[in-house]
């Protein structure tokens, strides 16, 4: 498998290795389908490394069946790669007492507390947080706190963002950026979202 190379080497005094291992920050935005697809994506990559891996979703509804969900579910509890923890907003984070009043802004600000004490406690290696710009965006979880919390995270604790909308902060703070761009998708044509594609 080839490797990559750099187009140019900073002056950080980081050996090849420590450069090489440190800890990313990636965030996967734009209007194009596919954002969520490729955390998942990376997500098995790291299960594959046996990097314990957790997942946050922090839109999606609990009743929406994701089959990344159930895939990677399966995989960490067959004790062949790394173990995944799944957590959905909608289905109130697991470790909150909820109420009917609970709100999808209170929710989320909870989502983001637990992030902080997992980071705390190097809980996994890889953080996916789906759809988490959208908290962001709406100012519901501040922006400034997230990439100072990110900044000072201890390990080599690696975190995955995606959603539209991803604060221009977050951008330049990130390691990695990726715009999803649709050029063209099947519901410009009035087609609905189909079971293996969509979800």
């Amino acid at each position: 498998m080839p490797q990559g190379q750099p187009e140019s080497v900073p002056d950080d005094g980081l050996t090849t290795r420590q450069r090489r291992n440190r800890p990313l920050v990636l965030v996967h935005t734009g209007t194009g389908k596919g954002k969520s697809t490729a955390a998942f994506g990376l997500a098995l990559r790291a299960w594959t490394q046996g990097w314990p891996v957790g997942v946050f979703q922090f839109v999606k509804s609990a009743k929406w069946k994701v089959g990344e969900e159930r895939a990677l579910k399966v995989l960490g509890a067959s004790g062949e790669g790394g173990p995944v923890a799944w957590h959905k907003m909608g289905e109130g984070w697991s470790w909150v007492q909820r109420d009917a009043q609970y709100s999808n802004e209170e929710a989320a600000r909870e989502g983001w507390e637990q992030v902080k004490r997992d980071l705390a406690a190097e809980a996994h290696k890889l953080y996916v947080l789906d759809e988490f710009a959208y908290p962001l965006h709406w100012g519901w979880v501040d922006t400034d706190e997230v990439i100072e919390v990110l900044r000072e995270r201890p390990g080599t604790q690696h975190v995955v963002i995606t959603g539209r909308n991803a604060p221009e902060k977050l951008l330049d703070f990130a390691d990695l950026v990726t715009e999803m761009t649709k050029v063209k998708h099947p519901m410009d044509a009035g087609q609905k979202g189909q079971r293996g594609i969509e979800w």
